[in-house]
C-alpha cells in the first residue's frame, strides 16, 4: 500500500497546488499573467511586484533576446543583475528565499532567461526587464496564501500544544498569543523549510496537553549531575561569516566527568543559539560567466564573457571592485570561436558572347556558392559583399547604319508611254543603339524608275489623258497623265508639236496621290557578303516591320517577311598549297595544343599545323 502525504499507510492524501496535504486548493491564490508592453526606451522597466508571502515563483522570459531580467528588494537592495551589471546564471539569496537564475546559452536554443524560486519571500519584490530590444513577452507566476494560513517557518517548527524553543505557548485566555508566535518567528535563522504555506490548524487549546513539559525550573540542589557547556561546533564556513554552535554535555557536578545524557534531566538541556564565526570575509575570486555565441555561424569569429570580481560573505556571493582581485591573473574576456568553414564563392563558367552585335549589351557567367564539401548550396551561406558579378556590360562598337528598301511598287505610273515605278528608301541602324551612330553616306539608293506601257493615242489641242493609277497601293505617291498637243481632223488627230500648243496653258502631266495608309510594311537592308568564298556559305540582311511612320512595328504579315538569310557560294573550294609553308618540328602538335600559335615564331616554324588549325576553326565559325 501506498503511504499518503499525512504518513499514513493506505492513505490516498495528496498534497494540492497550496503544499497543503488533503487540502483542497482553496488556501491559496495563483497569480499570474503576461507582461507585453512595447517598451521605447533603454534601461530598466518595472514588469511585476512579488508580494510578501509569495511561493512558486517563476518569471521567465517567451523566447530568447538581448534583454535581461533583474530582481531587486522594495529596499532597493539588488539581488540579481543591478546597476548595469549582469550576473552569471547560479543561485541567488532575497526576499528570504533562494531564487535559481537561468540564461540558456546554447546557440540552438530559443529559450529565455528566468527567474525561478520556492519561497515563500520575507518582503515585497520588484521584477524588472533591462530593455535593450523587442520586448518577446515575459510571463510570471506565484502563489500567495489566503486569509486563513500562517507561516511554514513556524509551522515547521512547532506543533499545535508543543513548545517553541523550549517555552509554552500562550494560553487561549491571554492576548499575547499571536505576539508569541511573531515573536518566535523573529527568532528563526529565517530558512525556509516547507515549500508552501499550510493551513492554521486552529487556535492553541487553552489547557496543558498530558505530554506536556514544565517550563524551565532551575536545577535542584540536591542533584549530582548537570548540563555544562564543554565546547563549541566546528564553524560552518571558513570565512566570510559562517555560524556554530555550543556543545552541552551531562558532567557531574563535583568532578565535572563527562557521563551518560541519561544522568541529567533532558527537559533543563540548554537549546544550542546560533553563534556568528569566522567574520573576516573570504578571499576575492574571479567569478567567470560562460562564453556567449560566436559572432559568426561560419569562418573565423568572436566570443565574450563576463568576467566579475567577488566575494563570499554570509553565505551570499557580491560583486565587489576589480582591485580586490589583482593578486590573480584575470581570465580573457575574448576568445576566437569558428564554427565552421565558411562556403566560397566559385566561376562555374567563362562569359557568355555579348548579347548584341554591336552597340552596349550584357554577358552573363555562372557564380556559385559552394560548401567546402564542394555541394552548391544557398547563396546566403558565401558572404554576398565578396561574390563575383555574374552580369556586366560589354560594348561591341558603333552600330552602323544602312539603307532600308521596300519592293519596287507593281504598277507603272503611266498607262502608256514613258511612267516610273517607285520604292521608300530610309536610313536606319541596322541594331538598336543608345551609342552615336554614323550616316549611311551619299550613296542613296534610287527610289524611282523608269517603265513604259507602250505608246500613246493623240487628242486636240492640249490633250490630257486620264490619269494613272497611283504610283503605291497605299501611302504617298504620284499620279501620270499625257498632255499633248493635237490637232483634229475628220475622225482624227494629228499630233502636233508642244510649241504649237505654247500660246495655251498646259494641263498639268503630274500630281501627287494617297489611296488609303499603307499600316505597315516589311522593308529590309542588302544583302551582306557571303560568309564562305566556297564550299556553301550565306549572307544575311535585316528585315524590319515598319508603320507609316517609320517606326518599328508588329503587324506585317508573317507570311509576307522578306528572307533573312540565304545560302552563297555552294561550289567546292580548291586547296592551294603553299610549298613554303611547313612544319620544321615533328611535335608541332604540342605547339597547337597549347595554343601557341598567335606567336610569329610558332606560326613559323609550325606553319602547316598552324594553317590547318586556323582553316578548322574559320570553317566552324562559318557553320555558326
Amino acid at each position: 500500500q501506498s503511504i499518503g502525504c499525512d504518513d499514513y499507510l493506505g492513505s490516498d492524501k495528496v498534497i494540492d497546488k497550496c503544499g497543503i496535504c488533503g487540502g483542497d486548493n482553496t488556501a491559496c491564490k495563483v497569480v499570474s499573467g503576461v507582461f507585453k508592453h512595447t517598451l521605447t526606451n533603454l534601461g530598466y522597466h518595472k514588469i511585476v511586484e512579488i508580494p510578501e508571502g509569495a511561493t512558486k515563483i517563476n518569471i521567465t522570459e517567451m523566447s530568447k533576446s538581448n534583454n535581461y531580467l533583474a530582481l531587486r528588494s522594495r529596499s532597493g537592495r539588488s539581488i540579481i543583475n543591478g546597476n548595469w551589471a549582469i550576473d552569471r546564471p547560479g543561485r541567488y539569496e532575497g526576499g528570504g528565499t533562494m531564487f535559481t537564475y537561468k540564461r540558456p546559452n546554447e546557440i540552438s536554443s530559443t529559450a529565455g532567461e528566468s527567474f525561478l524560486a520556492d519561497g515563500p519571500t520575507n518582503e515585497v519584490l520588484d521584477v524588472y526587464m533591462i530593455h535593450q530590444q523587442p520586448n518577446p513577452g515575459i510571463h510570471y507566476e506565484y502563489i500567495i496564501p489566503g486569509d486563513n494560513v500562517i507561516s511554514p517557518q513556524l509551522l515547521a517548527h512547532r506543533r499545535p500544544g508543543e513548545p517553541l524553543n523550549g517555552q509554552l505557548g500562550m494560553p487561549e485566555s491571554t492576548n499575547h498569543e499571536d505576539e508569541d508566535l511573531h515573536r518566535e518567528a523573529d527568532t528563526l535563522t529565517g530558512q525556509s523549510v516547507g515549500t508552501f504555506p499550510v493551513i492554521q490548524p486552529g487556535r492553541f487549546p487553552s489547557h496543558q496537553p498530558e505530554n506536556q513539559v514544565p517550563a524551565v525550573q532551575p536545577p535542584r540542589q540536591n542533584r549530582e549531575h548537570n548540563w555544562k557547556q564543554i565546547g563549541k561546533t566546528e564553524c560552518t564556513t571558513t570565512c566570510g561569516k559562517g555560524s556554530q554552535y555550543p556543545v552541552f554535555h551531562c558532567v557531574n557536578r563535583i568532578t565535572h566527568e563527562e557521563v551518560s545524557e541519561s544522568y541529567c534531566d533532558s527537559s533543563t538541556k540548554p537549546i544550542p543559539e546560533e553563534e556568528a564565526c569566522n567574520l573576516f570575509p573570504c578571499p576575492a575570486f574571479w567569478d567567470i560567466g560562460e562564453w556567449s555565441e560566436c559572432s559568426k555561424t561560419c569562418g573565423l569569429g568572436m566570443q565574450h564573457r563576463q568576467i566579475l570580481c567577488r566575494q563570499m560573505y554570509a553565505n551570499r556571493t557580491l560583486t565587489v571592485q576589480q582591485y580586490r582581485c589583482h593578486h590573480l591573473e584575470k581570465p580573457e574576456t575574448t576568445s576566437t570561436c569558428q564554427l565552421k568553414i565558411c562556403s566560397e564563392w566559385q566561376i562555374r563558367t567563362e562569359w557568355t558572347s555579348c548579347s548584341v552585335p554591336c552597340g552596349v549589351g550584357q554577358r552573363t557567367r555562372d557564380v556559385k556558392c559552394v560548401s567546402n564539401l564542394g555541394d552548391i548550396v544557398d547563396d546566403e551561406e558565401c558572404n554576398m559583399k565578396l561574390r563575383p558579378s555574374d552580369i556586366e556590360n560589354c560594348d561591341m562598337g558603333p552600330c552602323a547604319k544602312s539603307w532600308f528598301l521596300t519592293d519596287w511598287s507593281d504598277r507603272c505610273s503611266a498607262e502608256c508611254g514613258d511612267g516610273v515605278r517607285t520604292r521608300s528608301v530610309v536610313c536606319m541602324t541596322n541594331h538598336v543603339s543608345s551609342l552615336p551612330l554614323e550616316g549611311c553616306g551619299n550613296n542613296r539608293p534610287s527610289e524611282t524608275t523608269p517603265c513604259n506601257n507602250g505608246p500613246c493615242a493623240g487628242k486636240v489641242e492640249w490633250f490630257a489623258g486620264g490619269w494613272t493609277q497611283c504610283s503605291t497601293e497605299c501611302g504617298s505617291g504620284t499620279q501620270q497623265r499625257e498632255v499633248i498637243c493635237v490637232r483634229k481632223t475628220d475622225g482624227n488627230f494629228d499630233v502636233l508639236n508642244p510649241y504649237e500648243c505654247s500660246y495655251l496653258e498646259k494641263p498639268p502631266s503630274q500630281q501627287s496621290c494617297y489611296l488609303k495608309p499603307c499600316g505597315s510594311k516589311w522593308l529590309h537592308t542588302e544583302w551582306s557578303t557571303c560568309s564562305k568564298s566556297c564550299e556553301g556559305g550565306f549572307r544575311v540582311r535585316e528585315v524590319r516591320c515598319l508603320s507609316d511612320d517609320m517606326t518599328a512595328s508588329t503587324r506585317c504579315d508573317p507570311q509576307l517577311k522578306p528572307e533573312e538569310k540565304e545560302p552563297c557560294n555552294t561550289q567546292d573550294c580548291t586547296p592551294e598549297i603553299d610549298e613554303n609553308c611547313k612544319d620544321k618540328y615533328y611535335n608541332c602538335n604540342v605547339v597547337v595544343q597549347a595554343r601557341l600559335c598567335v606567336y610569329t615564331y610558332y606560326k613559323t616554324a609550325c606553319c602547316a599545323s598552324c594553317t590547318r588549325v586556323a582553316n578548322r576553326q574559320s570553317g566552324f565559325l562559318g557553320r555558326r
